[in-house]
């Protein structure tokens, strides 16, 4: 099965003999990983109750989940 790759649209062999797969290359996977780790590329939120949820940090999750009334989100 043939794929293009992500970065340069190169034909991709899948299998053992492409390591990089679905990147052609090295160069190919490191330039994705960059346009990642730059926020250049990003998972689309839904909504705006996600986005606030996505902006949470371990506090605010902690209070959220005191304020429900089963033990199994209380705090011990």
């Amino acid at each position: 099965m043939k794929v293009n790759c992500p970065t340069c649209e190169k034909a991709v062999e899948w299998g053992e003999m492409s390591p990089y797969r679905p990147f052609c290359s090295k160069k190919c996977q490191l330039i994705d990983l960059g346009e990642w780790a730059n926020e250049e590329k990003a998972i689309p939120v839904k909504s705006p109750q996600d986005q606030a949820a996505a902006n949470m940090d371990i506090e605010d999750i902690e209070a959220m989940l005191s304020e429900q009334e089963q033990d199994f989100f209380k705090p011990s």
